[in-house]
């Protein structure tokens, strides 16, 4: 009989791990009812899409999209633009520049539906058919470029710098506020400083640099390089 009013007996360890477990259950219930849900979701999909019209190059493109999806994966994965590159993702090298409403864009850090209404440009709009922009003829001229993966980001940064001086936008090193650069004295400095978003891992910047101040009308430096040579000088034993 004793062993079982033992048996029987619960102990107040006993006790309070079912009072645990069933505080537990209840605590965890919700949350996996929310990711049953959320890959539940995430299975579907498509119900999540947008329906979104951009207008790129001058023309109008319709198709849908998760709202999360950026502007650069949406020109490469489903436009087929791919002169916008995909460097960094992160907005650091500014390979993937691109004009919007004439102002320059990391386009990896914009989200497509964002700029429903907006006059997209990309590095593929910028030709009039056969006929280059100026910019895009002064990097040929310059040898701006040399593997090319940001030539096209380093270029529409650049059309987008030109504008921004026309329009009497000033840099972080124009001396004067009041008096911002005009295109035919815009210095050597200022158009380092203004492209300085944009990354060149083959160091191509002399050569970007004069083609900017050949598209502004100034006249480039000599793309030949002054060597300087001097005979050693004996050291006396």
């Amino acid at each position: 009989m004793q062993n079982k009013k033992k048996a029987g007996k619960t102990s107040r360890r006993s006790f309070l791990g079912q009072a645990l477990t069933v505080a537990g259950t209840a605590i965890a219930a919700p949350s996996l009812v929310n990711q049953a849900t959320a890959a539940k979701d995430t299975v579907q999909g498509s119900e999540g899409e947008m329906n979104v019209t951009l207008k790129i190059n001058g023309e109008q493109k319709t198709l849908n999209i998760e709202p999360r999806v950026t502007l650069l994966d949406t020109l490469r994965d489903r436009l087929g633009l791919e002169g916008s590159k995909k460097g960094c993702d992160h907005g650091q090298c500014g390979a993937c520049t691109v004009l919007i409403d004439g102002q320059r864009v990391y386009s990896c850090l914009t989200l497509a539906v964002m700029q429903e209404g907006r006059e997209i440009v990309t590095i593929e709009g910028l030709a009039k058919g056969d006929t280059l922009h100026p910019v895009q003829a002064a990097f040929i001229d310059n040898d701006g470029f040399q593997c090319g993966y940001c030539t096209p980001g380093q270029i529409c940064a650049s059309v987008a710098l030109l504008d921004e001086v026309k329009r009497g936008c000033a840099s972080s090193i124009t001396p004067d506020l009041t008096t911002p650069p005009q295109l035919a004295d815009l210095s050597e400095a200022e158009i380092k400083e203004r492209l300085s978003g944009n990354l060149c891992r083959c160091s191509a910047y002399n050569g970007i640099v004069a083609a900017v101040q050949q598209a502004a009308g100034q006249k480039p430096p000599s793309p030949a390089a002054n060597v300087m040579v001097s005979e050693p000088k004996e050291t006396p034993v």
